[in-house]
Formats: C-alpha cells, structure tokens, sequence
C-alpha cells in the first residue's frame, strides 16, 4: 500500500486535507506492519490473530477510500487504482489466513 503514503502526502500539500488523510495513512501503513509482525509470531495462532487484524486492517482502508471517491476527493481512476490494490491485498490476506488455519486444524485434530 505505498500508494497511499503518496496520496496522502499529496492530500497535505495539495489540498490541505490532514483528517481523513491521516486515517487513511494510519490504516493503509499498519497492514504491511501486521503483515511483518506475523513473520516472526510466537505460533501459528499468533500468525493467524496478526493477519486477521491487518485483514481489519485493510477493511478499514478500503472504507476510507471509498469515502474519498463518493465525496469526489478522489477522481475514478486512483479510486480504481487504490481500490483495487485493497481489494486484492484483502483476497491475499484472506487466503493466507484460511490456508493457515486448514493447517493447523489438519495438524492438531
């Protein structure tokens, strides 16, 4: 999600806006974050509780960036671009999460 780093330093310089910019940071950046924690989690189930919250995570981003384009913040094509980033970073942390609790549900009967 660096894309949103950039669009939210745009929002600073270009358009003065700070609130919804800073939520969007906080969120779009905390994902990679979890995501890094997770490589180093204590089990499998503090894997899991890592990426289910970067999974809240993304979800959140995804509802700032869908304000951003219903409020006309943002024009269709970075909406599209910063949507479909989300929407498939979302696909990928879900998956992992299934996969990884299908093996430990296979591991520990």
């Amino acid at each position: 999600m660096q894309s949103v780093v950039w669009v939210c330093i745009a929002f600073s310089l270009k358009k003065n806006e700070f609130v919804i910019s800073k939520q969007i940071l906080r969120s779009g950046t905390s994902i990679g974050a979890l995501v890094r924690e997770a490589e180093y989690a204590e089990s499998g189930l503090d894997f899991i509780h890592k990426l289910s919250i970067a999974q809240k995570e993304c979800n959140e981003t995804l509802y700032w960036i869908e304000l951003l384009n219903k409020t006309d913040f943002i024009d269709k094509n970075l909406f599209d671009s910063l949507n479909d980033d989300a929407v498939e970073l979302m696909q990928l942390l879900t998956a992992i999460i299934v996969k990884r609790k299908q093996n430990l549900k296979k591991n520990n009967p």
